[in-house]
């Protein structure tokens, strides 16, 4: 009997292993085994071990590798399995073993060779679905059926012969878990589909998933893992890695560090190793400027700065008022398609109607393509079932709390479905990854129209692409550059991250993955975007707003002596609980704060886009009552005619603004 947590989905007697150890070279010693799939919560193991083997779990065989992927196969130490004092059975321990894997360099690295002990070979095995690269089946008709096992790495285990039946049921009960296709080089090979796999898992609702599961989800797939709701992602990764000692079961919060730093691949940083790498040393930023915020840009004042042909007068006027305070919703369907660049700013428009129209015959063409695949060619081609399967597992978990997307048969989930489908026809070669529905759904909603929301949605892309791609250089490359931009900001605040193991910001990933989708409330999102994508005052300002949100956050972090896990927790919890305007304030001051540095660091200037040579102490800008320069892009902060809105909400005059911040004339 099992514990209710455990499930045999499959299992089968009279499954031998052929040893190749008998007395004679050319006579192989037969052991028979059970073979058994065991599903606990959400994560599956294959095992097999021999009749005599099936209560004695201090002889499992674990593949074991180092850093440098050399493998052998290394018996789990006894003390280690054996804590049948601490476990309810013994299959709740040996699950726990998965993740008990010796780390020792062999020469070799196949399974082939079984373990001695007292001279006695154990053969038993398991293995997590996550790690299975490819099963290589018998001929048909050649002698009893016969699978082999390839984990990743190319290790390979013993063959399994089924001498009571045959091994058809296995697969089926595999293919439930895990997509299998036919090798085409060699058609007894099944290779489990890992097509930019570490990309594109469908997503997962972490508050029902098991610690286990996640630890595997997390190493296989972080995109996947990041973008849920995971507030309990702390509870997950501590019950994980329990120890023996049941008075004393949690490791060190270093230990939980380095697993992630490992679990994350691409995503090891050694900042030192890095190009431009340059040392933050402590520099005085100056007081941080109060900043305050208009009313939203309206209809009237669009149209007013529209000339007879359509042309939009004054663009620099236009993308500072949107940066200050936003846009009206009813503005949004036409703004947004300059902000994203789908309309050109000096275009008339006569010229963008043409466009509008070429680029509806563009896109019907491209849906076209998909929507004439047959289920028979779909069959044949992987990558266009496992795009569209992800997808509409994507589009089944909208975010429902907006209108526009309530009900299972809603227009606008329809419409999401079709556009992501047909992005994968304009770019087939990253078609589609987990987070981009994340980033179309605001941007149909504005639209309400399938072309627009498309092409919107390509120029969004454009910009997002690397932080899709599967070598993840862009996500590493944003979370090295914001611990730059932490470190200038507040060097001592970097110190106590680093000394919790927190210091690479791995919280943030899910923030710059896709640009704080999961962290506001839908209208708030809308007013977060518009304003990142004006392109003021400086690059990278999403940046700034997770050094706004984290230093917002810094005194409860260290005056309550957070740990690694609390501040994981902590991190995450936000979710839904950020002041979009306090915090694009803040951004804002930061800004001017790093801008007016007389001794900004070239790395800093770089990743905010500042020629250096111009920050100097005779610059022409003002300065404020602390004597810092303000040598920012001036012409962001002309008086504007509108009222404003402070970061508490009270309305102040444009004037009272620019007395406030002290900031010099265009």
């Amino acid at each position: 009997s099992f514990p209710a947590s455990l499930q045999v989905v499959y299992e089968q007697e009279g499954v031998f292993i052929h040893s190749s150890c008998g007395k004679n070279d050319d006579q192989d010693s037969l052991i028979s085994g059970t073979l058994r799939v065991i599903e606990k919560d959400n994560e599956v193991v294959v095992d097999w071990r021999p009749l005599d083997d099936t209560s004695d779990t201090s002889n499992i065989l674990c593949a074991g590798k180092d850093s440098s992927s050399v493998v052998e196969w290394t018996q789990t130490p006894k003390e280690k399995c054996s804590r049948g004092a601490d476990r309810p059975s013994s299959y709740e321990a040996e699950w726990d073993m998965v993740t008990t894997v010796s780390f020792k360099k062999k020469p070799h690295s196949n399974g082939d060779a079984p373990a001695h002990i007292n001279g006695e070979s154990k053969w038993s095995f398991l293995f997590s679905l996550t790690d299975l690269k490819s099963i290589k089946q018998n001929k048909e008709g050649m002698g009893w059926s016969y699978l082999v096992f390839c984990l990743k790495d190319d290790v390979k285990l013993p063959a399994l012969h089924f001498h009571h039946g045959d091994s058809k049921l296995l697969i089926k009960c595999l293919e439930k878990h895990v997509v299998l296709n036919e090798s085409p080089q060699d058609k007894r090979i099944l290779l489990v589909n890992s097509q930019n796999k570490s990309l594109s898992q469908s997503f997962e609702n972490l508050f029902d998933e098991p610690s286990y599961g996640l630890l595997q989800k997390l190493k296989k797939d972080p995109y996947t893992v990041t973008m849920g709701r995971f507030s309990k992602v702390t509870n997950y990764i501590f019950d994980s890695f329990r120890l023996s000692d049941p008075i004393n079961q949690r490791r060190p919060p270093s230990e939980m560090a380095d697993f992630l730093n490992d679990a994350i691949p691409g995503l090891k940083i050694n900042q030192q190793e890095e190009p431009g790498f340059e040392v933050i040393t402590r520099i005085g930023l100056g007081k941080q400027p109060e900043v305050t915020r208009r009313e939203p840009v309206s209809a009237e004042e669009w149209s007013k700065n529209m000339d007879s042909e359509g042309r939009i007068l004054d663009v620099d006027y236009i993308k500072r008022s949107i940066f200050k305070g936003g846009l009206c919703h009813a503005l949004r369907k036409e703004a947004w398609k300059f902000l994203l660049g789908y309309f050109p700013w000096n275009s008339t428009k006569e010229e963008r109607a043409n466009l509008q129209k070429q680029k509806t015959d563009e896109y019907f063409r491209m849906k076209l393509q998909w929507k004439s695949v047959s289920e028979e060619q779909e069959k044949r081609n992987s990558r266009l079932r496992d795009y569209r399967s992800l997808i509409e597992k994507d589009v089944n978990r909208t975010d429902r709390t907006n209108k526009f997307y309530e009900g299972e048969d809603n227009p606008g989930l329809i419409l999401l479905h079709d556009i992501l489908m047909t992005y994968c026809m304009y770019d087939f070669d990253l078609g589609y990854v987990q987070g981009m529905s994340d980033l179309l759904s605001p941007v149909l909603y504005v639209m309400e129209n399938e072309v627009d929301a498309f092409w919107c949605f390509v120029s969004y892309m454009d910009q997002m692409h690397q932080n899709f791609e599967e070598q993840m250089q862009g996500m590493k490359t944003q979370l090295i550059q914001l611990s730059t931009l932490l470190r200038l900001l507040d060097s001592g605040f970097c110190s106590y991250l680093e000394s919790q193991d927190s210091g690479y910001l791995y919280f943030c990933f899910r923030w710059l993955l896709i640009r704080f989708k999961r962290e506001f409330s839908f209208q708030d999102i809308l007013r977060l975007w518009e304003v990142m994508w004006t392109d003021l005052p400086c690059q990278n300002f999403h940046l700034l707003l997770c050094c706004a949100i984290l230093e917002s956050e810094k005194q409860q972090i260290m005056d309550k002596h957070y740990g690694f896990n609390e501040i994981l927790k902590h991190i995450n919890e936000l979710s839904m609980k950020i002041d979009v305007e306090y915090i694009l304030c803040k951004a804002e001051a930061i800004s001017i704060q790093m801008i007016n540095c007389k001794e900004l660091p070239q790395a800093v200037s770089e990743i905010l886009g500042i020629e250096s040579s111009s920050i100097t102490p005779d610059s022409d800008a003002g300065e404020d009552e602390s004597g810092a320069v303000l040598s920012c892009p001036t012409s962001l902060y002309q008086s504007l005619s509108a009222p404003v809105i402070a970061a508490n909400g009270t309305s102040t005059s444009s004037q009272q603004m620019s007395e406030t911040q002290s900031l010099a004339p265009a």
